[in-house]
């Protein structure tokens, strides 16, 4: 077994410094030294529900950037000193329907997590990207493009194919029109992809107060969603909306500002949730969702972010202040996405 150290939960929200196991390098494997790992709401929720008497540990972490510093022996495409990007999945069954059509995220068996997951051939526990070192299957590696900074382009791994595999499904590009309901982690890497692919792009937020940052990302109006005039006059507007808003709320408001044969893509909240017929047929509209990204729009994502400039809008800290970050997250005090410098492990 190979020996690096992490973040380890000891119960709800506490995490403490340990020693971890990682396996020895089978021959389809690549060891990454990770140097950058995003903080995602995910990672606060598994630690709110998290039992520290369960046999299964808890390493959170599944957006990060690293070095590869040892490949397996069959491992030809990549090598010592590379810059990879790993994201939420780091295996699938690869032969199954999804899997065939390289949506690995709808795994009929479910794909292995990066953290929390079963490893397919040992059944061990994955243990995440809050640690300096990873050992992940090739395939499921990505080369980081020059010119992506490392830290800001590790939550494009979750947060930014969230987004993307929507917006490129739904067919957004010039003359599409889109908007983006919350401008968090999610929201604000969706309006920077819209605008990249050409979409005239409107933020919806429950105050004005982010207009200056939605202009900023390239978005030049924002409606109020807690204004009736506003929503009123946006009505059947948007043939794209991505919401992103991560609590329950009503989806009602939001399906009328969609154009006919539109479509709201559901992102932030994937719990239950109640839907009026009537608010689907009226204008011919579509309720859709997605989450995470196959291996293919991975790839396509992290080349379109590179050849467009596009990475998150992050704050760095170093890994000993994960507690902060996570505190700072539950609050909604960052704009818009924590990165853990993880060489504070060495």
């Amino acid at each position: 077994m190979r020996t690096t150290t992490g973040w380890q939960a000891t119960g709800p929200t506490v995490l403490r410094r340990a020693s971890l196991e990682r396996r020895d390098l089978r021959p389809d494997d690549i060891a990454v030294q990770v140097d950058y790992c995003g903080v995602c709401h995910t990672d606060l929720h598994a630690l709110h529900t998290y039992d520290q008497h369960t046999k299964a540990p808890l390493v959170p972490g599944h957006e990060f950037t690293g070095v590869v510093t040892a490949t397996g022996a069959m491992v030809t495409t990549f090598s010592v000193g590379d810059r990879v990007a790993v994201g939420n999945i780091v295996d699938s069954c690869g032969v199954c329907t999804m899997c065939e059509a390289g949506q690995e995220n709808f795994c009929h068996s479910f794909p292995t997590l990066t953290y929390g997951g079963t490893d397919r051939q040992d059944g061990t526990t994955t243990l995440g990207g809050y640690s300096r070192e990873y050992v992940v299957r090739n395939t499921f590696a990505y080369p980081l493009p020059g010119g992506l900074d490392p830290a800001a382009a590790a939550p494009l791994m979750c947060a930014g194919v969230t987004v993307w595999e929507p917006l490129r499904s739904l067919g957004v590009g010039p003359g599409s029109r889109v908007a983006v309901a919350g401008l968090g982690g999610l929201g604000h890497l969706a309006v920077k992809m819209a605008v990249a692919l050409g979409a005239t792009t409107t933020v919806i937020s429950r105050t004005q107060d982010k207009l200056d940052d939605a202009r900023k990302l390239g978005a030049p109006d924002l409606i109020d969603s807690t204004d009736p005039q506003q929503m009123a006059t946006a009505r059947d507007t948007f043939d794209v909306l991505i919401d992103t808003i991560p609590a329950p709320h009503n989806l009602a408001p939001y399906l009328k500002l969609v154009t006919m044969d539109g479509t709201l893509s559901l992102l932030g909240y994937l719990g239950p949730l109640t839907v009026e017929a009537t608010d689907l047929l009226i204008g011919r509209k579509k309720l859709s969702s997605a989450g995470s990204g196959g291996r293919t729009a991975t790839a396509e994502m992290l080349q379109f972010c590179a050849d467009n400039g596009i990475a998150a809008d992050i704050e760095v800290l170093p890994s000993s202040q994960v507690d902060t970050a996570l505190d700072r997250l539950q609050r909604n005090d960052v704009r818009y996405r924590f990165v853990l410098d993880m060489s504070d492990l060495d």
